[in-house]
């Protein structure tokens, strides 16, 4: 994103650089005959332990390849009620890679190469994660639930550097990722266009699970569900990614975190607000009926349960779910799965530092403003706002059948 600045937009290139997955069969889930059918979590693999004796879950896990092979958060339409896609619509996936593999061109002596991929037809022909539908797994249907009209007040109330008609006045006009102060959570597991890389290190009684994006997060693992929720801070203490804390149940690590921080983007106090729980920093694919534009309020009893499950031994099954009634008029639950590339390499996410977007869209509303008072330029609105296409679904996934031509086009293969 330009607004993140040139170090960003350098690490761009960079990851994309760094996805060269040359990653061997994971043992995984497995494709049913019935692709409405989605099967449980396989816990027949046993990792290595740990000196300590905890399951041996460390290593470098990017998701770069579901961002790029542009497995969506929530399930297209087209696909309906499935899990899984057809051999037809793998295959038009496949192309696809294929298509951004031919594009790849090592970068130069100043670091400036295409915007292809390197890797991504392999990790589609070995991992049958390439064949889900979603990351979304309920509702069925693979759609956010609804709301709550409470929420979605606030939502519509809310401000932020994405909401179409909106001007820019002050630095509360911006959520927390503009002004690079968190992606929030449970937004910040999820895949965006770059800086995709999960690390984790394990030490007795603690995992660490660091983000290449904005954010770390370190889990105190207890001997029992009972002890971990017992251990969970006063509600006056709230945190960026939480309060985390972990136990084991067999072969699963299970964490809940609860003390996120809460608010909404309506207030114009910037100590008030909230991260949204999900936003356009994950790939989210939001409408004006389950909203986008990172303006989605967040109440204290928001809390997600993630559960990590060792499928092989390069990867790592995450099943997250959120709740919070307040918000959501149901819970949510996603499933994707983690793939070892140690030697990926992690780039500095240098956001804050020369962070001149927020003072510049100020300054340049501002004028903007004044000239619309003199009658000199168009008000905006919503409608002639080119932030509007923020409400409709950003990315494409090659699996669904091509969009028809638009009317009175000419046939295809004809010029």
């Amino acid at each position: 994103m330009t607004r993140k600045g040139l170090a960003s937009s350098l690490a761009i290139a960079a990851a994309t650089l760094a996805m060269a997955f040359t990653a061997v069969p994971t043992a995984a889930q497995n494709r049913p005959a019935d692709l409405t059918v989605l099967p449980p979590v396989p816990t027949d693999f046993t990792p290595d332990r740990l000196p300590w004796g905890d399951y041996d879950f460390t290593g470098t896990f990017p998701i770069e390849p579901i961002n790029n092979g542009r497995i969506l958060f929530q399930r297209p339409a087209e696909y309906g009620m499935r899990f899984w896609v057809n051999d037809e619509e793998f295959n038009r996936r496949l192309e696809a890679a294929r298509r951004n593999d031919g594009n790849f061109t090592q970068a130069n002596e100043r670091g400036v190469g295409t915007s292809g991929t390197s890797g991504l037809e392999n990790w589609f022909l070995t991992h049958e994660f390439a064949k889900r539908t979603s990351m979304l797994v309920s509702p069925a249907d693979g759609q956010l639930p609804a709301l709550t009209p409470q929420a979605m007040e606030l939502f519509r109330e809310g401000r932020s550097g994405w909401v179409p008609g909106q001007a820019y006045d002050w630095v509360d006009d911006f959520d927390s990722w503009d002004r690079c102060v968190s992606r929030g959570f449970p937004a910040s597991m999820y895949p965006f266009r770059y800086n995709n890389g999960i690390r984790v290190f394990q030490s007795p009684g603690y995992m660490t699970i660091v983000l290449e994006m904005l954010g770390t997060r370190v889990v105190k693992i207890y001997d029992s569900k009972e002890a971990a929720q017992a251990a969970r801070w006063d509600d006056a203490v709230e945190a960026w990614m939480g309060n985390s804390r972990g136990w084991w149940e067999g072969k699963t690590l299970v964490i809940e975190t609860t003390n996120i921080v809460s608010g909404d983007s309506a207030t114009s106090d910037v100590y008030a607000r909230a991260a949204s729980p999900l936003n356009m920093a994950t790939q989210f694919t939001g409408t004006l009926e389950v909203p986008a534009f990172n303006t989605v309020p967040m109440s204290s009893e928001a809390m997600t349960v993630e559960r990590l499950t060792m499928v092989g031994p390069d990867a790592i099954m995450h099943e997250l779910t959120y709740s919070d009634p307040q918000v959501y008029t149901a819970p949510w639950t996603t499933r994707i799965q983690w793939t070892r590339e140690d030697d990926y390499e992690f780039f500095e996410y240098a956001c804050h530092e020369g962070n001149y977007m927020p003072r510049d869209y100020i300054s340049a509303s501002r004028a903007q403003q004044a000239r619309i008072r003199a009658g000199e330029e168009e008000a905006v609105t919503a409608e002639n706002d080119d932030r509007s296409r923020f409400a409709q679904p950003f990315d494409r996934d090659p699996g669904v059948a091509p969009p028809p031509p638009p009317a009175g086009a000419p046939p295809a293969g004809r010029n």
